[in-house]
């Protein structure tokens, strides 16, 4: 080919190929290319200071997830909550509880396992600047949102901002397209606050000082649908409780105290449960809260009790409305604690499942179940959504019944029933005083599993009671006359108590020859408890708001009361009301009390037997002859209790009767003679010469002890006070501090003037007499409030000692040996008291 032409198609070749390439002579010796650089890619935009880094920054790979209702992430050494949109503003309920507690003698102040220290409403805000808020929610004031009082009241009380969190970072849910802040709660729970554990009144009832931030650190955190568990150890100076002087320092040790605390996020429903006001006439825990709507001209206090929201199934409202029993939506299910001993588990289950026939009262079958918790690794009994009785091994002696409820309505989230392994020791011990005359199966230390099992149902029953929102009703067991206690027939068929809810134990009453069985003994569902359900948790459609409910409710009540007495509830918390006292039985405490020392006397020559094992010491003898004391001076206080008592009845103004009255004289003077008859003059069945010798039991100590607190209660400002009051309203008809006083001086200081010797037990008792005076008239012993209020107590308590200091000393001129040095004794201190008081 003609060099040319080859020239020419190279050309066009090039044309076709390379559009607007360079043209490049084929026979042209190529250059060698310069290595060129690539460009560095342009630096990404700095994070502004104070913004959200990007999440896989902050949440890395490494990061150890569990999802809830929020994630909460561990990275390293640093624990993140990733906090939805979906919950900002939702209220949370914080419940802080002691897991673990320390190794301290004074273990009742400083704490137990399953004590609750602290409870909140929180709510989680986002905030200026990319920050997000904690704010503490309360709702002890509350206005309808339908009225014009509900904005006023919430401008007037801002909610306090407890802390300020920066936004590490966002995360956008591809579902919902929200978005989620990501929060380093790691320094927040690492140091001490308010929210997550101890309150500040806490730490000062239970001697908690100063944190100790290098002894403490978080050890989980774990999420579920409906709650975050937080476990932290913790430790804290100790210092003197609540109510010790400063000086008291030297006598608690040095040691902090490390506790293992849990706190509970529990996220509460949108839409609160329609509540029901309390009634002081049934026994129910209840939240309070002030109320500026229903009073158009000031304020109302009102409580909404706590219950579980139990409501009747999908398409059956109507059959529960005609009275047919229908099952609810959502059952009360108690699981039992997989660590629980086997042989235990069917009399816990069954002491939950004994209050499904109450429930039938309310309309409802098959409300509560109890059921061992699945064999499932997703199962925990961390997870709110599930309530258990939780097993212990503890050596603490109890058991208790705690539950989480929403503030806002009062409806019962969840509960762990705390059952302590050592709980068996307690009822052993009862059992075997209150009921072992009657029952042989008790007169040995190692009860039988079936005896044993039935006692740890009866705590089942009355634990879950609690959790159902019922309180004590220590009056219950006074509304059952005496003698009926030792009626085979009637005790058998009612029980001994109306209320499984009342202290009211075992029926010591019985005598061996009456022959009553375990269904007489034994605490059961009662009467009062099917009526307290019926009232707490019949669902009443009916009625739009709990205001409304009221009129209906007031009705129930008072035809229940006008049924049956046995209806009647009796709080704990009076002092002064004789019918509501723990541990007690029937109507008439002198001949409840009379009954049950005729069966303590049958015991104390026994003990020895009743306790005896091989290669063993008597110790346990010693034990349970103080298990014997305590019962008698249980006798003791229930007696007392009447003299000043006064009768309590919360009314409404449709009822007859009085709601306050003081006790009758006559009833206060039987307490007096009982008192003389069974505890001045000196218990000689408790001086048991064989227990003395080989169990070292101290009997004079022992009833010394009783008598004090007797006298202590008697000789008192308190009780001289209410005994001025009675006198005042009730004139000749009131039972005296004179009156008192002239019985007691008949009783506790014959011998001023029958000439007879006194020996140790009645030395003790005048010794204690002198010294419960002397309390009243040195002002040095009375409370700062009691020094300002004006009273006669002091005035009657310096005649008295006036009184006694002439006969004692006309008594120690014809007196020698011992008599003589303990009256003169008593002479000086009465000197010294009455010159000090002037």
């Amino acid at each position: 080919m003609h060099k040319k032409n080859l020239i020419l198609i190279l050309f066009l070749t090039a044309g076709i190929l390379g559009g607007n390439a360079q043209i490049r002579n084929p026979f042209k010796r190529k250059k060698k290319e310069e290595k060129k650089e690539a460009a560095a890619p342009a630096p990404k935009p700095a994070t502004p200071p104070g913004a959200p880094k990007p999440y896989g920054e902050v949440i890395t790979k490494e990061a150890k997830t569990n999802a809830g209702f929020f994630k909460v992430h561990k990275v390293k050494d640093k624990f993140y909550f990733e906090l939805p949109d979906s919950i900002m503003e939702r209220d949370i309920l914080v419940v802080n509880r002691i897991s673990k507690a320390p190794v301290n003698r004074y273990k009742s102040m400083v704490g137990y396992p399953g004590d609750q220290i602290g409870e909140n409403v929180i709510r989680f805000e986002k905030a200026p600047n990319n920050k997000v808020f904690i704010r503490s929610i309360s709702y002890l004031e509350q206005a309808n949102d339908t009225l014009g009082m509900y904005q006023s009241v919430k401008n007037s009380n801002i909610q306090p901002i407890m802390a300020t969190f920066a936004i590490q970072a966002l995360n956008k849910d591809s579902v919902s397209k929200t978005s989620a802040a990501v929060i380093d709660i790691t320094d927040f729970l690492n140091g001490d606050n308010n929210v997550f554990f101890f309150d500040t009144n806490m730490k000062k009832y239970r001697g908690i000082g100063n944190h100790f931030a290098d002894r403490s650190y978080i050890d989980t955190i774990k999420a579920y649908p409906i709650n975050v568990e937080i476990k932290t150890v913790k430790t804290y100076a100790q210092v003197p409780p609540m109510g010790y002087p400063p000086q008291a320092a030297q006598y608690f040790p040095n040691d902090p105290m490390t506790y293992e605390l849990n706190s509970s996020l529990v996220l509460l429903p949108k839409e609160p449960m329609k509540p029901r006001l309390f009634d002081p006439r049934v026994a129910y825990f209840a939240v309070r809260y002030t109320d500026f709507d229903s009073n158009s001209q000031g304020i109302d206090y009102k409580s909404k009790i706590t219950r579980w929201r139990l409501e009747p199934k999908e398409g059956e409202l109507q059959k529960y409305v005609n009275g047919e029993l229908v099952e609810p939506k959502k059952p009360i299910v108690f699981y039992i604690d997989p660590a629980t001993p086997k042989k235990w588990v069917p009399y816990l289950i069954q002491g939950v499942n004994d209050w499904q026939k109450a429930f039938e009262k309310a309309g409802f079958k098959n409300a509560i179940i109890g059921m061992e918790a699945p064999k499932d690794s997703t199962w925990s009994l961390e997870d709110a959504r599930h309530s258990a009785i939780v097993y212990k091994p503890s050596d603490i002696p109890n058991a208790s019944g705690p539950h989480v409820h929403d503030p806002r309505s009062g409806e019962i989230i969840e509960t762990h029933i705390n059952w302590y392994h050592n709980v068996m020791l307690l009822l052993r011990n009862w059992y075997m005083i209150q009921a072992g005359n009657v029952d042989k199966r008790a007169q040995k230390l190692k009860f039988d599993d079936e005896l044993m099992g039935e006692l740890i149902r009866f705590v089942s029953s009355h634990e879950v009671g609690h959790t159902l929102g019922l309180r004590h009703n220590f009056g219950s067991s006074a509304t059952v006359p005496v003698e009926n206690l030792r009626n085979k027939e009637w005790v058998e068929a009612n029980g001994h108590t109306p209320s499984i809810m009342d202290y009211a134990r075992f029926n010591y009453i019985a005598q061996p020859e009456d022959n009553i069985s375990e269904k007489g003994l034994f605490p059961r569902i009662g009467i009062y408890d099917d009526w307290s359900i019926e009232w707490g948790y019949r669902y009443l459609p009916e009625y739009a708001t709990a205001e409304d409910e009221i009129p209906f409710s007031n009705k129930t009540i008072m035809e229940k009361l006008r049924s049956d007495k046995r209806f009647t509830f009796g709080t704990e918390t009076d002092p002064d009301d004789p019918r509501n006292q723990s541990e007690d039985l029937g109507d008439n405490a002198m001949l409840a009390s009379g009954y049950g020392i005729k069966n303590l006397q049958r015991i104390v020559p026994q003990i020895l037997d009743w306790t005896k094992e091989p290669n063993k010491d008597y110790a346990m003898a010693t034990s349970i002859y103080g298990e014997v004391v305590t019962q008698y001076g249980r006798y003791m206080g229930h007696v007392a209790k009447n003299i000043a008592g006064i009768y309590r009845t919360p009314l409404v103004v449709e009822q007859s009767g009085n709601s306050e009255e003081f006790v009758p004289a006559s009833i206060q003077k039987e307490a007096m003679q009982f008192l003389d008859q069974q505890l001045f003059s000196t218990p000689e069945w408790l001086i048991d010469k064989t227990l003395i010798t080989k169990a070292s039991v101290d009997p004079v100590n022992s009833i010394g002890s009783v008598q004090k607190r007797t006298l202590d209660r008697l000789i008192s400002k308190y009780t001289i006070d209410k005994m001025l009051r009675d006198e005042a309203y009730n004139g000749a008809g009131a039972y005296t501090a004179i009156n008192m006083f002239n019985d007691l001086k008949k009783s506790v200081w014959s011998e001023l003037t029958n000439g007879k010797a006194i020996d140790i037990y009645r030395r003790n008792l005048q010794k204690n007499y002198v010294n419960a005076l002397i309390s009243i008239v040195d002002p040095k012993n009375a409370a700062p409030q009691a020094q300002t209020r004006a009273s006669d107590a002091t005035g009657i308590a310096r005649t008295q000692l006036i009184d006694l200091r002439q006969s004692i000393r006309n008594a120690a001129t014809s007196s020698s040996g011992i008599k003589r040095s303990h009256l003169l004794d008593l002479l000086a201190q009465i000197e010294t008291a009455l010159d000090t008081g002037k």
